[in-house]
């Protein structure tokens, strides 16, 4: 048989022997897929089981799953043939409870919250310049590396003190307790005035060792305030309800422990540009102060001598500048010498495509003098022919009183009146002897 046979087989068979049935345990490692199906584990004391929960059933569910519940499965036992993985496919969830990990997570924290343990009022604020920051956590841990490079990138002068310990395993609480109690001891000596608590992401089983109450007391103990960065951003143990400062990864804990610097580099570029451009504004106004009262004060002759020096001093800076500008200019002529090369241009060719051109222009441009030289003779010719001249040539004149005014109508001058006539050639003077109307 091929490999999809047999598990094509297994399937049919298990679905055969198997009717649908309810299966009671603890849920753990819950993943919601962006689809809306659902992926987690059924596990009790002995063994644990894959279940698959599609997103036409679980968006009927009356309640959000989440890790460390205890339900009761209605379920089809199958096998998924692409990979051969017996699980349970999940048709319907009721609770029955909460698992037994976090029914004692619940009582720890009830219990030290009784204590006053968590009081916010004895929460501590982190310091805003650390010189030396202690790290709780296992030296093979992804956590420990993400801290490091965090740390590396904000705030590459901070030194870094670990104190190494397990953070999964039967003893990972009690080791992890006994490591803050160690920088504890060694707060001094080492000089560290911050602790981090750090570990990367997992199941509720996989971070129970953060959720140890000896653990809980010494973050408390401790004489420096305490980040925890335990997990993912949903993830929540006993650890950082006592810590200081919760942090939701371990890079977010080495941010907050490096905020301040992180913060003062961007303020301190600001102050600088600030003082820059006060200083000055003021070196100005008191340049232009001292200038007033040297010309009030100061003798002729001194004042051309600090003329002449400031003009050097003007002649010296514009000389620099003249120096830097040329300069920048002989670096861009160099970057475009470079490009010219690189792009090797046909010479010969872009000459005779300018020579084509200049002679298309030359062409064109004579065409244009001849078009235009036509059309200004023929308005010339038609402005001749509206010319008064033109007119008075072919018979007509132009008719004035005593004071130079045309007369248009007979009526405007009277028997006895001086007129002069205005031919083609020449003016003629006459006297009325009568008018018709």
């Amino acid at each position: 048989m091929s490999v999809s046979a047999l598990n094509r087989v297994a399937r049919e068979t298990l679905e055969a022997r198997f009717p649908l049935l309810w299966v009671s345990g603890e849920i753990s490692n819950l993943t919601r897929a962006p689809s809306g199906h659902l992926y987690f584990t059924l596990k009790d004391a002995q063994a644990q089981v894959r279940c698959t929960m599609w997103r036409n059933r679980a968006q009927l569910l009356p309640f959000r799953p989440e890790n460390g519940m205890r339900v009761d499965a209605r379920s089809l036992v199958t096998l998924y043939e692409a990979r051969g993985d017996f699980q349970l496919s999940v048709e319907a969830l009721r609770q029955t409870g909460q698992g037994n990990l976090f029914e004692a997570f619940l009582r720890l924290k009830e219990k030290l919250a009784a204590e006053g343990l968590f009081d916010p009022a004895a929460k501590r604020e982190l310091p805003p310049y650390p010189r030396r920051i202690g790290v709780v956590t296992s030296p093979a841990a992804a956590a420990w590396k993400d801290v490091l490079a965090a740390l590396q990138r904000r705030s590459p002068h901070l030194e870094v003190v670990l104190y190494p310990s397990p953070v999964q395993g039967a003893d990972a609480g009690a080791r992890l307790a006994e490591a803050v109690r160690t920088a504890d001891a060694r707060t001094a000596e080492d000089g560290i005035d911050l602790l981090l608590l750090v570990r990367g992401g997992g199941s509720i089983e996989d971070l129970w060792a953060f959720n140890d109450e000896a653990l809980a007391r010494a973050i408390r103990a401790c004489p420096v305030p305490v980040v925890t960065g335990v997990g993912h951003e949903t993830d929540f143990t006993i650890a950082d309800f006592a810590a200081d400062v919760r942090a939701a990864t371990p890079t977010g804990a080495a941010e907050l422990a490096s905020a301040g610097y992180h913060a003062a580099r961007a303020r301190v570029s600001e102050i600088e540009r600030s003082l820059s451009v006060g200083m000055e504004r003021r070196l100005h106004g008191l340049a232009q102060r001292l200038d007033r009262a040297a010309l009030r004060l100061v003798h002729p002759r001194e004042r051309l001598g600090l003329a002449r020096e400031r003009s050097e001093r003007i002649a010296a800076r514009l000389g620099a500048a003249m120096t830097r500008r040329l300069e920048r200019l002989e670096g861009a002529r160099r970057v475009l010498e470079l490009r010219l090369v690189a792009r090797k241009p046909d010479l010969r060719r872009d000459m005779e495509r300018c020579v084509r051109a200049a002679q298309r222009l030359g062409a064109a441009g004579e065409q244009l003098v001849q078009r235009r030289a036509e059309r200004l003779a023929a308005l010339a010719t038609h402005l001749q022919h509206l010319a008064p001249q033109a007119v008075l040539a072919r018979g007509y004149s132009i008719t004035r009183d005593a004071e130079g005014r045309i007369l248009r109508a007979a009526d405007e001058t009277t028997a006895g009146e001086e007129i002069s006539v205005e031919l083609a050639i020449g003016r003629l003077r006459a006297i009325v002897n009568s008018t018709e109307a």
